[in-house]
């Protein structure tokens, strides 16, 4: 059974109480248009409450950007997959290649977090991805299986048919660089044997690239086997781009 293409905004550390309703008016358009595609938008957690109402009754997906790997307690600054789930959210990123590099998130600490939302009931978007270094070194599949592999060993290989996984190159995100898309299949290929190898349902797990993801190369992106949409960043703020990549996503499948 083909999997359903999967185009998930990722707003960063950007947003305005005025200005959202434009970015959710544009969100709800473009699910609209392409049935055929999910749509989510993933939105700094101030923002949550407004984008549940502005997202009422529609086809985009809420998602919060971070999440905490405890259930609740003395965490000052954290939030809980609860609190989530309470504003509407069903997907939550989790292991973003900007908590790695900048906060210092471990593969340990994220594969807690993944554990987490899913024992909240949350699909999580788990982020794997190489540095420039590590790519120029001839690492890149074996740093991103054992992103991969931490989390396998944490939540078990059947748990990853809940699970949408994200291929982002940290050398090609917010840098206007990006993997080609024969570069990006082949760690896509490897990430989905690698599932098969341990048992889950690789086939129908979603694999998504992330890394300056726009209009001019997503089609040929999304033409790829295993690649089943995306994790965009600073297009997705932007209403045009963001409805051709989900048109192109439409257009993969």
């Amino acid at each position: 059974m083909p999997r359903r293409p999967f185009v998930a905004g990722n707003w960063k550390m950007h947003g305005s109480l005025a200005g959202n309703a434009a970015l959710a008016a544009a969100a709800r358009e473009v699910a609209e248009r392409f049935a055929d595609v999910d749509v989510a938008v993933c939105v700094p957690a101030p923002y949550l409450a407004q984008l549940q109402g502005l997202l009422a009754g529609s086809r985009v997906g809420l998602g919060g950007q971070n999440l905490s790997e405890h259930a609740l307690g003395a965490y000052t600054g954290e939030v809980s997959a609860a609190m989530l789930a309470e504003f509407g959210c069903r997907y939550v990123i989790v292991g973003h290649s900007e908590r790695r590099t900048l906060y210092g998130e471990t593969d340990e600490r994220i594969a807690a977090k993944l554990a987490a939302a899913l024992a909240g009931g949350l699909t999580p978007i788990f982020c794997i991805g190489e540095s420039l270094e590590q790519r120029d070194g001839g690492r890149t599949e074996q740093v991103v299986l054992s992103q991969l592999n931490a989390a396998v060993d944490r939540i078990g290989q059947r748990a990853f048919t809940d699970v949408v996984v994200a291929y982002e190159p940290v050398w090609a995100i917010g840098t206007g660089r990006n993997a080609t898309p024969e570069q990006a299949q082949e760690v896509h290929a490897a990430i989905r044997a690698r599932l098969r190898q341990v048992g889950s349902a690789a086939d129908a797990v979603r694999i998504l690239y992330g890394g300056s993801v726009k209009r001019g190369n997503a089609s040929a992106l999304f033409a790829m086997p295993d690649i089943d949409g995306g994790l965009i960043g600073g297009a997705s703020l932007v209403g045009e781009e963001f409805a051709a990549i989900c048109a192109a996503a439409a257009g993969a499948r």
